[in-house]
């Protein structure tokens, strides 16, 4: 097949696409911006779009951008990458992995994937199509550097366009308050509604969204800005982790199929009050079996007996892993653990790594309900919370009682000790004492491994009692706040 029988062979490909598409393709200002709620198509669109440009017009340079590279390769990249293998056009491209560049030869178009946390990066290139996903992560003047580069000589009827997406969080942002006033600025505007393919288990949960918070009913079903009060926590991302003297490593856990399951490295320096989160797992559906062989390609062996703090509400999969011979336990979710938990969390510096894509964007999504009076409560919004609830997890239940021990007044909560609090503490340290540890203890599952077999969970009910913790420095009474 010739260069030419090659893009005749691609040309007349056929895909289902959504209005939100068609909008897209329809628009004629330079600047298109899509703003909209979640599951609208806005993303998948343009992405359908600029795959379609790629493949019919000739002598083009495509840039696909977001602010940081990890959150680039997790999201734009790997979409446009998965459309051109779905519809068979990958094979045609060049695709250089290193420079994540495609080069499509029979029209002389390269597609380029970059991260603008360096806007020097592109200021010697110029381009014919821009595609800014989650528009609001730029700055201003990132969005002024990147309109200037988008100048590549064209011809008339294929005029040069920035695409922009985004769900409309910032309501006192610059695209809000700025970019919109701008003439040259086509907005297209989508919710879920826009898009047939939208999961009902999705929209359900969207519409969920509007007993719970107005602010995120708004944001993320309707696709409209709101003002959003009650922000649970602040985190600060870094490059690395720095040396921590004495280390406590803990892990948390969040159980999901449909939503992600959730595994997250917690390292503590306990003198200074700072955790360090790392991101090791982060992926929609998983079967347990296919979470413990993520958890084995993420945890070296030597690790795997420092605790792992699950949903207690799934004590059947806490089995399962503990079996695949990780110290899988279960959480404590008791009366209350989640505002203590998440008061708890919040005396601590949290910093996470910014390769922690998903674990970043949840943390700082993650707020409290607010009624229809603006008043903010004391739950959280049940969405996107995965990460929080993770790190809260194994915090809270590896750290609670022993900081109770170690700092006289530590039960807290809003300034306000409660006597219940202290009759629950007192049961619990009588059940701790019998055990004569100061640490966690793992409660026991009732789970009968012969007839969960042929499930796979659990080969050798002996192993809990063969399984020896090694002692680890964050085990010793000694350690000081």
């Amino acid at each position: 097949m010739n260069t030419e029988q090659v893009a005749q062979e691609i040309k007349t490909r056929q895909v289902p696409v959504t209005i939100v598409y068609d909008k897209n393709a329809r628009a004629t200002k330079p600047i298109i911006l899509n703003e909209g709620g979640a599951d609208s198509s806005k993303s998948y669109s343009i992405a359908q779009l600029l795959v379609q440009k790629f493949k019919n017009e000739y002598n083009k340079t495509f840039l696909i951008t977001r602010k940081t590279l990890p959150s680039l390769k997790l999201t734009a990249y790997k979409l446009i990458i998965d459309i051109l293998k779905d519809y068979g056009h990958y094979a045609y491209l060049k695709h250089n992995k290193s420079d994540r560049t495609l080069y499509y030869r029979a029209h002389n178009n390269l597609m380029v994937f970059l991260s603008i946390d360096d806007p020097e990066k592109i200021k010697s290139t110029e381009f014919n199509y821009i595609w800014m996903e989650e528009a609001g992560e730029f700055t201003w003047d990132d969005y002024l550097i990147l309109k200037l580069r988008n100048r590549k000589k064209t011809i008339e009827k294929e005029p040069n366009t920035m695409f922009m997406s985004l769900n409309p969080v910032d309501e006192l942002g610059w695209i809000n308050q700025e970019l919109k006033k701008d003439t040259n600025v086509e907005v297209i505007h989508s919710t879920y509604k826009d898009n047939p393919f939208a999961q009902l288990a999705d929209i359900d949960v969207l519409e969920g969204l509007k007993i719970q918070d107005e602010s995120y009913y708004r944001i993320y079903t309707l696709g409209l800005y709101a003002k959003l009060k009650g922000m649970i926590h602040e985190i600060i991302e870094v490059d690395k982790v720095p040396k921590i003297e004495a280390p406590i490593t803990i892990y948390g856990l969040d159980f999901g199929f449909v939503n992600p399951s959730v595994l997250l490295k917690l390292e503590i320096d306990i003198k200074l009050m700072a955790i360090y989160i790392t991101e090791l797992i982060y992926e929609s559906g998983l079967t347990n079996t296919d979470l413990i062989d993520r958890m084995r390609a993420v945890v070296p062996v030597e690790d795997r007996q420092d605790e792992f703090y699950a949903d207690s509400a799934e004590p059947a999969r806490i089995e399962e892993i503990y079996q695949a011979e990780f110290n899988c336990l279960p959480s404590d979710k008791g009366k209350k653990s989640v505002w203590n938990g998440i008061d708890f969390l919040n005396r601590f510096t949290i910093y996470s790594l910014k390769d922690n894509v998903q674990t970043n964007s949840d943390f700082r999504s993650y707020k409290r309900k607010v009624d229809k009076n603006g008043h903010v409560l004391e739950d959280p919004v049940k969405y996107n919370d995965h990460a929080p609830n993770a790190a809260r997890y194994a915090l809270y239940t590896h750290l609670w009682e022993r900081m109770i021990d170690m700092v006289p007044g530590w039960v807290w909560h809003r300034g306000m000790q409660k006597e219940e609090d202290k009759v629950e503490k007192e049961a619990k340290d009588a059940k701790t004492a019998q055990q004569g540890k100061n640490g966690p203890v793992r409660v026991s599952v009732d789970v009968d491994i012969a007839a969960t077999k042929a499930k796979g969970i659990g080969d050798n009910k002996d192993k809990d009692e063969k399984k020896e913790k090694p002692k680890r420095e964050s085990d010793d009474d000694s350690w000081v706040i």
